[in-house]
């Protein structure tokens, strides 16, 4: 897929419930090992996910741990996500993945078990 497809997306996460109180925004595709680092572990409670070129082509997974393990959510296609308690994951993400493209659920399984991102993914 390549870095170009990562230029367009976006995500900006909230720590409260209707996109309200503090905000976090990633303007490229990237994979986060800790949310700590930003402040932001274990409170996301809504985000507006976004390819701002091609609407379906983007890819927002959450996990409960750092370092992409524990349970984890995925978001497929530019959407807001007002209340994360929908998916029974409100207040649980430590780190996730964000990518201009499809990643699939076998993907994300090969990451979480040999903690290594496909070629194409950023790490922070």
């Amino acid at each position: 897929m390549g870095l170009i497809f990562n230029r367009n997306v976006r995500v900006t996460f909230f720590s409260g419930f209707n996109f309200t109180r503090r905000s976090l925004t990633f303007r490229r595709g990237v994979a986060v090992s800790n949310l700590g680092l930003f402040g932001f572990n274990n409170i996301i409670s809504s985000f507006r996910l976004r390819n701002v070129i091609i609407p379906s082509q983007v890819t927002l997974v959450l996990f409960s741990g750092r370092n992409f393990t524990g349970n984890f959510r995925i978001f497929r296609g530019s959407q807001n996500i007002s209340d994360l308690r929908a998916f029974n994951f409100n207040n649980v993400t430590s780190s996730f993945i964000l990518v201009g493209f499809r990643i699939t659920t076998s993907q994300i399984r090969t990451i979480q078990s040999t903690g290594r991102m496909p070629s194409d993914i950023s790490k922070l």
